[in-house]
């Protein structure tokens, strides 16, 4: 008798918004849950014996000045997301804008001790991971197209739709992101994805699919 495949994805907000994680069991709804933790989201995944994770921030800093390869890559497609600064930067921001990085720094520090973050190696493929995704890439290639990131909700909760996902229990933004994190979970359970970058400053993963004719600059926004 062959295990359930269980996934998650996580949304990563700020300190008022926190965590929004949804699980999927051989790619249909079993839960969502939400903490301003990342330690209780951990916990809570491991507990319900989640094998994937797909985490909607970025794992690694940027060494340098300007975006990282990951992000530079999905520009060149024309999906435009903002661009991760060093650590140092987002620690010392006058506003704080960097704070929900901040936080998914700590979800993945958190995931470390069960969850190894992907880093591209196949042999890594054999147990529980962690990576970073990107909602926007992922609609665009469920999509296939370049989708607007204006009218993101509706959008996205038609091609997590489409994909075959109950959405009834999906009730914000949030919530659909981190089911379309999820989504790309099972895609990487199953050996069918594509990757962004490299491994020092962080690989984005999306599934494997085609993306065709792009509209420059119709999903201009911040990342999300």
């Amino acid at each position: 008798m062959s295990m359930s495949l269980i996934v998650a994805g996580v949304d990563v907000g700020g300190s008022k918004k926190g965590f929004h994680a949804v699980v999927l069991q051989d790619g249909a709804y079993l839960d969502h849950f939400k903490s301003r933790e990342a330690g209780a989201i951990a916990d809570r995944c491991r507990r319900i014996g989640v094998s994937i994770i797909g985490v909607d921030s970025p794992c690694r800093w940027n060494n340098t000045d300007g975006a990282r390869l990951a992000e530079r890559e999905l520009m060149k497609e024309k999906i435009w997301c903002f661009s991760t600064p060093t650590r140092e930067i987002a620690e010392i921001h006058p506003k704080d804008h960097f704070r929900w990085m901040l936080k998914g720094a700590d979800l993945f520090e958190c995931l470390e001790s069960s969850h190894a973050l992907f880093t591209g190696d196949s042999k890594q493929l054999t147990r529980p991971l962690c990576f970073e995704t990107f909602p926007q890439a992922v609609a665009c290639v469920l999509a296939g197209k370049i989708v607007s990131a204006k009218k993101k909700s509706s959008i996205r909760r038609d091609l997590l739709i489409k994909s075959g996902l109950d959405t009834s229990r999906l009730t914000n933004i949030d919530q659909l992101d981190a089911a379309l994190c999820a989504i790309t979970a099972q895609y990487f359970a199953h050996n069918n994805f594509k990757t962004y970058g490299e491994a020092l400053t962080g690989l984005i993963v999306v599934p494997r699919r085609t993306i065709t004719s792009p509209t420059p600059r119709e999903n201009l926004g911040w990342r999300g």
